[in-house]
């Protein structure tokens, strides 16, 4: 749809119409205030053609003005009327108009007559026109017998109305008894003299109620002629009749309807003459009878029927030219036609004019001794005579004046004294009417005068015509100037417009036209000035228009009309419908600037006007609404054309509401199989409406159609009616047919069996064929019901087979199925894959190779190799633990494959197996490898204490992951002054089997930073970073501090917990980013004072830089740390969690533990303490017992501690830090598919986790944390 943007602006000015009003009072002549002697002027009188009410009283209007007030006097058909005479006739005071008294007993008729009125003062007489008084009349019908119309069918007719005859003359319609018009069309119509004509009639015409009504509009009245009966006798009927009337051997008969060329009713004969005055309306009228229904046409002999003035009425059996003239003369032709022919009528038509004025007199003001002219000129057809009067009499037996001269249309006044001041009237006339104007001559001596108002104000419009009035008199005639302020200047130029009647226009006045403007008038008698007031606005405008809209039904639309006027007018909006009020519904909000139309209706499309007034100019702005919707549903569908397999559609489209309709849908239901169900077709463009179907045999078809435009679709049509195809063969066989066995012995044949209407027919069935493929055997085939799956049984493992499907039902056969290959059931691989070989290639990588087997062997479809890995022990520690396997597929025929993500220095086994569809063959010898030694992770922790003067003591423990064999640790340091500025750096190494020193020979009161990593044979690992203060004076450490920050990784999270020293209620913020990257820290806040908290998100198998700051120490922070996130981990090969046996024991350990909870809830009810220090001692590591924080005293179980959580008997460091090797103990050696160590509160999971294997630990590598078994003893 093309957006139609109905958009005008129109605007109008105040100053318009005083131009207008301005050059009235040009062209009109000097007025004489009524202050001043003169003559008397015509100002009111009745019509010249004066019909009145017979009822009501008859007044006669006649005003007229003067100085002095003139009398009046009345004739009446050329002689005096003594109203005195009448009782009946009164004269209102100071006014000539008569009343005339009908409604106490007076009668109208008695009054009918040729009335004139003279108004009459000293200077002169001024005459009415002959005012014809004609009482209205509206005659009854005069009584008639009406024979019944009895008229062939077919055949023309007229009923005559005949009217009496009327003043004014009546208006005629046609109606039935029950006041009905009756209905008219080309056939049937009413000419212009009323009566009602039948081209032709028919059997439908029959009735007995045609009544003719005229309505006497002046009266109030209406007519009723006797109804007239017409019956139409049908070729039938006549027969019918003459049959009953003759003999069996009379062999007459009525003829059928025949067809008739045209002949015209009326006018008759083949030309008429028509004369109609200028200005009238020209009314031509043909009508024609002839079967079928004549069509008339009109045109212009000679030229062509004027444009715009041309209109054609009645069928257009009447041309109708509105204000005709001369130029419409000439001969008009009708044309009647129809099929067999045609005839023609031609009007001659002769404009005539009664007269019309060319110049009118003008009165006439004159200083005595001065000349002057009176001009009477008309025209006319023909030609208006002029005579001349004065004071109502023949000027050729009125007094004579040496004065005036009479030229024809003109008298010549010269050296005029005050005695020639007079009344002339000038009559034009011809036989079609008359023309009589009063024109005074006054002979006056006066002063200027200037009848505007002093200080008048004018208000424009900017780039609008200014007209500043200066109304005045005086005689002889004023000359007038004009200035601009009180002392400027004569204005003079082109810029100005000076108008005989004193009027100052300013044709495109601007702003600085503002101001006041000086009017002087003077003649030999006098001067006289005035001022007037001129101020130029600023234009309205609309700065924001409505804009087209498009809008959906029950929608919500806008119109902006944003405006922009000078600020001391005042603006009223008004929105227009159509040029129309806006509709009185709620719906409608007209605010400030804008209208809006809450749930459109398609009543609302249209044009919607914003039109803003001031009272000096007015815009206006429009736009078009257009209310769209979903189409309304195609309708009348129609079947034809029906063969086997194809039939025609075809329906009719709905409205479109506004939005072209884009394209059909058509869906059928198959009655027969899926009665209720509709089904697509096809689908047709929106032009279209018949579409050409295929159908399939057997199927009950009915269709319907669904038309879419943008807005969406239609409801869809009324269904059309069934039509049901004849049954058949099939065409098609069934589809995806697939041969996969699903047991070693057997064949699984399955296919997409075919829909209903596929069918083509009653008793589908399939014929299912197989044979095994490269053997020469028969087809073996089976006859099955409408199923869609068949079991072969007995085949042998893993062989090919043809396969194809047929379908039939009771008439037939299916063409010829193409034939697939399938193979009967698989079983599982018979060997495993030899020569396994493998390839360290570096601490963390290692790749393997096979041999593949041979496909016999596989016994299905190859589906690729699974290795199986696992990791036996780690080299640097004795340990054994939990073995858990991985397992990496390598889909198809490869032959090698890497294993990734292996630990270092590690010893590994793995196996190969083969798998097919069935599952995986006998696994390939066990192949041991080792991975070299790599470098370690950081030290697990480094702690500095007993700061002196001069001396640090370091402690710190073994890195979580050696990867090899540790050689020696490295120790960095240097100081850092006030500025945080770094010293030189000093290096130390370590011997690898030492676990603490003390640092002597610092400076005293210094803060020192560490750098701390371990060795192998390969090289450095990662370094944790530590900062301390030597003492100054022997007094306690600087505070505050954040000591001793350890992590525990994991792959994607870690566990950073701290030491803190200082002022209670810190609140700790962890800061973190990759090591050795430059982006900025990362920054998470910890909540409460914990000290410890868990990073998520990481990514594994990267190094991370961690530090540990407090808010509000003026920035504060730990000394940084580095720690690396643990490698992806491959899959599992058993998700332990989901094994029963595992359940059962996590639900027995539970239950152990409630009992733990009721026993020592039982004894702490009775009071007292439980020292747990023995059963701590009970213990060799050191490093997992637990220490108070101020003391190292071991802490106790007591009653006042049971509301906290059991943190000083816990067998966490008291350093709350979590070694990372006991992340190799977690939950996800058991298969839980969990990859890290800990909760999310810093908790280990592995104290609720018992292990399937465990040994001693070595060294001071373990710091398990115990089972709940364990954990049991340790409170007994």
């Amino acid at each position: 749809m093309q957006p139609k943007n109905m958009m005008k602006k129109k605007s109008t000015s105040a100053s318009k119409a005083s131009l207008l009003l301005f050059l009235c009072q040009m062209i009109s002549a000097l007025d004489v205030p009524l202050d001043l002697s003169q003559p008397p002027t015509i100002t009111q009188q009745s019509p010249k053609d004066y019909i009145v009410d017979p009822r009501e009283n008859i007044v006669i209007q006649c005003e007229a003005k003067g100085k002095p007030p003139p009398s009046f006097s009345w004739t009446r058909n050329g002689t005096h009327f003594d109203i005195d005479k009448d009782a009946q006739v009164t004269m209102k005071p100071n006014s000539g108009t008569l009343v005339i008294n009908i409604m106490n007993g007076g009668k109208a008729e008695a009054y009918e007559g040729v009335y004139q009125c003279t108004a009459r003062n000293e200077r002169g007489a001024a005459i009415s026109n002959n005012i014809v008084i004609r009482s209205s009349r509206s005659p009854l019908w005069t009584k008639e017998k009406l024979e019944p119309n009895q008229v062939r069918e077919g055949d023309s007719l007229v009923l005559h109305c005949r009217p009496p005859v009327g003043l004014p003359p009546p208006i005629i319609f046609w109606m039935d008894n029950a006041f009905q018009r009756l209905p008219q069309s080309e056939r049937v119509s009413q000419g212009l003299n009323g009566d009602l004509y039948f081209s032709n009639v028919q059997p439908e015409d029959t009735r007995e109620d045609y009544i003719c009504y005229a309505r006497f509009n002046h009266t109030q009245t209406i007519q009723q002629k006797q109804p007239i009966s017409v019956k139409v006798l049908s070729v039938d009927s006549l027969n019918d009749t003459i049959a009953a009337n003759l003999s069996d051997t009379d062999i007459y008969g009525a003829k059928p309807v025949t067809e008739r060329q045209p002949i015209l009713l009326t006018p008759t004969g083949s030309t008429s003459n028509k004369v109609e005055l200028r200005g009238n309306v020209l009314l031509l009228e043909c009508i024609a009878a002839g079967l079928p229904t004549p069509v008339i046409r009109w045109i212009k002999e000679g030229g062509e029927l004027p444009a715009n003035r041309t209109f054609f009425e009645n069928f257009k059996k009447t041309l109708k030219i509105i204000d005709v003239s001369e130029a419409d003369s000439g001969n008009y032709k009708c044309i009647a036609r129809n099929i067999l022919g045609s005839t023609h009528h031609v009007i001659s038509v002769t404009v005539k004019a009664a007269p019309y004025w060319i110049t009118a007199p003008r009165n006439l003001v004159l200083s005595p001794g001065e000349d002057g002219t009176l001009i009477c000129r008309a025209n006319g057809n023909p030609k208006p005579s002029i005579s001349w009067l004065t004071n109502g009499v023949p000027i050729a037996i009125a007094p004579e004046d040496p004065s005036r001269k009479v030229d024809g249309d003109t008298i010549i006044f010269s050296d005029v004294q005050e005695r020639s001041s007079a009344v002339y009237q000038c009559n034009a006339s011809n036989e079609y009417g008359y023309l009589l104007a009063n024109a005074f001559v006054n002979v006056l001596a006066e002063p200027p005068r200037i009848l505007t108002p002093a200080n008048k104000l004018y208000q424009v419009i900017a780039n609008n015509p200014a007209l500043l009035d200066c109304a005045y008199f005086g005689s002889p005639k004023p000359e007038i100037e004009w200035f601009k302020g009180v002392k400027g200047s004569i204005l003079r130029g082109n810029e100005y417009v000076f108008h005989d009647n004193g009027t100052l226009e300013i044709p495109l006045a601007q702003k600085d036209s503002t101001g006041t403007y000086t009017c002087v008038a003077r003649n030999e008698l006098g001067k006289i000035q005035n001022e007037v007031q001129l101020e130029v606005k600023d234009p309205t405008m609309i700065i924001k228009q409505p804009e087209y809209k498009v809008i959906q039904r029950a929608g919500q639309v806008s119109f902006e009309c944003t405006i922009k006027h000078d600020p001391t007018l005042i603006p009223t909006v008004i929105w227009l419908k159509d040029n129309g009020e806006l509709p009185d519904d709620e719906r409608f909000l007209v605010g400030k600037d804008n209208l809006t139309i809450m749930n459109v209706t398609d009543k609302d499309d249209g044009t919607y006007t914003c039109i803003i007034n001031t009272t000096l100019d007015s815009v206006s702005a429009s736009a078009v609404l257009t209310v769209v919707a979903r189409p309304n549903p195609p309708f009348d569908l129609e079947l034809t054309g029906q063969l086997e397999r194809s039939i025609e559609l075809s329906w009719i489209p709905g409205d479109e509401n506004n939005s072209p309709i884009t394209n059909f849908l058509i869906e059928y239901e198959d009655g027969l199989h899926e009665p209720g169900v509709w089904h697509y077709q096809t689908e047709v463009p929106g032009t279209q409406t018949t579409v050409q179907l295929k159908l399939s045999p057997y199927v009950n078809y009915s269709f319907r159609v669904i038309a879419v435009n943008e807005i969406g679709r239609s409801q869809p049509s009324e269904p059309s009616e069934q039509y049901l195809t004849k049954a058949a063969n099939p065409d098609e066989n069934p589809s995806n047919v697939q041969g996969i066995g699903s047991e070693p012995d057997n064949l699984v044949i399955t296919w997409e069996s075919l829909k209903g209407f596929q069918s083509n027919g009653p008793g589908l069935q399939y014929k299912v064929s197989w044979r095994q493929k490269d053997f020469d055997d028969e087809w073996t085939s089976v006859i099955v019901a409408n199923v869609s799956k068949y079991i072969v049984s007995g085949t042998p493992t893993f062989v090919p087979y043809e396969i194809k499907v047929q379908a039939l039902n009771d008439l037939g056969y299916a063409p010829e199925p193409s034939e697939v290959i399938g193979h009967s059931g698989e079983d599982l691989p018979m060997v495993a894959p030899g020569n396994v070989q493998v390839h360290v290639l570096n601490s963390t990588l290692a790749k393997v190779h096979w041999d593949p087997v041979p496909l016999k062997t596989v016994r299905g479809h190859l589906q690729g190799y699974k290795v199986y890995y696992w990791k036996v022990q780690s080299l640097s520690r004795r340990s054994r633990r939990h073995v858990e396997k991985k397992i990496l597929t390598f889909r198809g025929n490869k032959t090698f494959g890497m294993l990734p993500g292996l630990e270092p220095y590690s010893s590994y086994k793995l196996n190969v197996r083969v798998v097919n569809g069935k599952g995986e063959g006998p696994a390939s010898p066990d192949k041991v490898f080792k991975t070299p030694e790599g470098v370690p992770s950081s030290p697990s922790f480094l702690k500095i204490t007993n700061p002196t003067l001069d001396s640090l003591t370091l402690e710190w423990g073994s890195p979580t992951h050696p990867n090899g064999v540790l050689t020696s640790y490295i120790l960095k340091f240097q100081p850092i002054n006030n500025t945080h500025e770094l010293g030189p750096l000093v290096e130390i190494r370590i011997p690898a089997n030492e676990s603490s020193l003390i640092l002597k020979n610092l400076n005293y009161s210094t803060r020192y930073k560490f750098y701390f990593n371990a060795q192998t044979s390969v090289g450095s690992g990662s370094q944790i970073t530590e900062e301390a203060v030597t003492i100054m004076d022997e007094v306690q450490p600087l505070y505050p501090r954040i000591r001793n920050v350890t992590t525990a990784a994991a792959e994607t999270y870690a566990n950073i917990s701290w030491e803190y020293e200082g002022p209670d209620h810190a609140n700790f913020y962890v800061e973190y980013g990759v090591a050795g990257s430059k982006e900025d820290w990362k920054k998470e806040i910890v909540n409460g004072s914990r000290s410890f908290f868990v990073l998520k998100g990481l990514t594994p198998g990267t190094a991370y830089k961690v530090r540990v700051g407090a808010e509000g120490l003026s920035g504060f922070k730990s000394s940084e740390d580095v720690f690396e996130t643990g490698p992806a981990m491959a899959s599992r090969q058993v998700d332990i969690a989901t094994q029963g046996w595992f359940i059962g024991l996590m639900c027995a350990v539970a239950l152990l533990i409630l009992i733990l909870l009721i026993v020592c809830f039982i004894r702490r009810n009775k009071g007292g303490k439980y020292p747990v220090k023995e059963k701590e001692d009970a213990h060799a590591d050191p490093e997992i017992q637990p220490m108070k924080e101020d003391d190292g005293t071991f802490g106790e179980y007591s009653d006042a501690e049971d509301h906290k959580p059991l943190k000083k008997g816990s067998r966490t460091p008291s350093d709350r830090t979590v070694k990372k090797e006991d992340s190799d103990d977690s939950l996800v050696d058991y298969g839980e598919g969990v990859n890290g160590q800990f909760n999310e509160d810093g908790s280990f999971i592995g104290q609720y986790s018992g292990k399937k294997e465990k040994e001693p630990a070595e060294g001071n590598e373990s710091s398990e944390a115990p089972s709940p078994v364990n954990a049991m003893n340790s409170f007994v």
